[in-house]
């Protein structure tokens, strides 16, 4: 079998055996139940109601938690092997450092994927069986749409977490570098952003550059794929107000969180090849 396949399986056994990812699943589906149940309260009632909203706070929730299990999953991917001392013994098999990295990589975002297939599908399955109006080719396109770009979300930080372990000396410094990159990308660019409306006061020019702005963040893109196909009226009016008049072409989106996985990957490889273990 090929060594980089050999790693990813191996990396994706061990995130099932250690109940991480079971756990994750489970975490996945009964937050994404609670909120499609409970997601109306403050209108003083709950049960199903809009799908497209549901979708849209199911969105919202995965900006926040995919990216921080992408990154604790992985983040000890290569400094835990050194810390434990079997990194060198993991080199002296017919194994490179690059396919090392890339079977890890691998192995982890297939991890995240099934995981968010299972548990957002399993919620979205029970959804839909609960709202026969709900059950059409769209919706189930949406559901695709959704699970396809939160599986390249997680990619996009395991990648992130390689390249942390790669270049921090041991894994507490790794976990904290994750949080930290968590709470960048998470928290603190959307406040920034908003930040920068506020002061401007959302003069022409800054809302003719605020659109592209949300490109170079993940979990904006993830966002965009995500509200801007289910429109106004889903709970997600700041965004699409602010993106109304600017085009997003789905490939596009696409290719950018491809892109956002696929470059501290490739990082990753080229810094743990050149570095001295």
């Amino acid at each position: 079998m090929n060594p980089i396949l050999t790693v990813a399986a191996k990396e994706f056994r061990d995130d099932f055996r250690n109940r991480w990812t079971i756990a994750l699943t489970i975490l996945f589906a009964l937050l994404a139940l609670g909120i499609a149940w409970f997601g109306s309260a403050a209108a003083g009632r709950v049960g199903f109601t809009s799908f497209d909203a549901t979708l849209a706070s199911l969105t919202t929730l995965g900006a926040f938690v995919i990216p921080l299990i992408g990154l604790l999953i992985a983040y000890d991917a290569i400094v835990g092997e050194r810390d434990d001392g079997t990194l060198l013994l993991m080199l002296s098999y017919p194994l490179s450092r690059g396919q090392l990295v890339a079977g890890k990589f691998l192995g982890h975002c297939g991890a995240l994927a099934a995981a968010t297939l299972a548990g957002f599908g399993l919620a979205v399955a029970i959804m839909q069986w609960m709202q026969p109006p709900a059950q059409t080719l769209q919706a189930w396109l949406q559901i695709g749409r959704f699970i396809l770009s939160a599986s390249l979300l997680g990619a996009c930080f395991v990648g992130l977490a390689c390249l942390i372990s790669v270049e921090t000396a041991d894994k507490s410094r790794a976990a904290g570098l994750a949080l930290i990159g968590w709470l960048a990308s998470v928290v603190l660019f959307d406040l920034a952003l908003l930040a920068l409306l506020v002061v401007s006061g959302g003069n022409p020019v800054e809302r003719a550059v605020y659109p592209y702005l949300l490109l170079l963040n993940p979990v904006d893109v993830f966002r965009l794929v995500n509200l801007t196909a289910l429109g106004d009226g889903a709970g997600n009016d700041l965004l699409t107000g602010m993106t109304a008049h600017h085009v997003y072409p789905p490939a596009l989106l696409y290719a950018l969180l491809l892109g956002w996985a696929v470059a501290p990957f490739a990082w990753a490889m080229l810094a743990f090849r050149r570095k001295e273990i």
